[in-house]
């Protein structure tokens, strides 16, 4: 972990689509989470704004480990819900063949923010409310923090495919 970042965890089951697309929500506005604090709308426009004019992007992490890159994220974007994010896992990276098999299992079933605080305020309940955050990365991971923000199944989704398609890949690989 890079000092003085923060992570907040979203949960629900990562869905796969198209082969090795996942999408869904990283964050959603208003609500409280495990630590006690809450990303109000707007929260990463900022910083959305900074990544895009540098022509950066935000990580696709394995559990927030900035060592562990599984993938790249497409598409990420403020709507009227939360954070949503589009991206894909690499059929070449070892660890996201893994985690798209943990993801057809069920055992992994979360997605995560890793992020720096730039502005917040404490409510008059003594939650502190997150008014703007630099975004970092979006990482999958094993255990939610906030069990509401739930990454859609979409449905006729069938995992089983996805796995299928990533042992075609690796045997492609070793055989070529």
């Amino acid at each position: 972990m890079v000092p003085g970042l923060e992570v907040k965890f979203a949960g629900g089951a990562p869905t796969l689509t198209d082969g090795l697309v996942i999408e869904g929500y990283a964050s959603l506005f208003g609500l409280v989470d495990q630590g006690g604090d809450a990303v109000v709308a707007g929260a990463f426009a900022a910083s959305l704004a900074r990544l895009a004019a540098r022509g950066d992007r935000v990580r696709m992490l394995w559990q927030h480990d900035p060592a562990r890159p599984i993938g790249v994220w497409d598409e990420i974007r403020e709507d009227e819900r939360g954070l949503w994010v589009k991206g894909r896992l690499l059929a070449d990276v070892a660890q996201a063949r893994e985690a798209a098999a943990l993801l057809q299992a069920g055992a992994i079933d979360g997605l995560s923010i890793g992020y720096r605080t730039i502005r917040a305020e404490r409510d008059r309940t003594g939650r502190r409310v997150l008014a703007e955050v630099e975004l970092w990365e979006v990482s999958l991971v094993t255990f939610p923090m906030l069990p509401e923000a739930k990454i859609g199944r979409k449905d006729g989704d069938d995992l089983r495919e996805v796995a299928a398609l990533f042992a075609a890949a690796a045997e492609a690989l070793r055989e070529g």
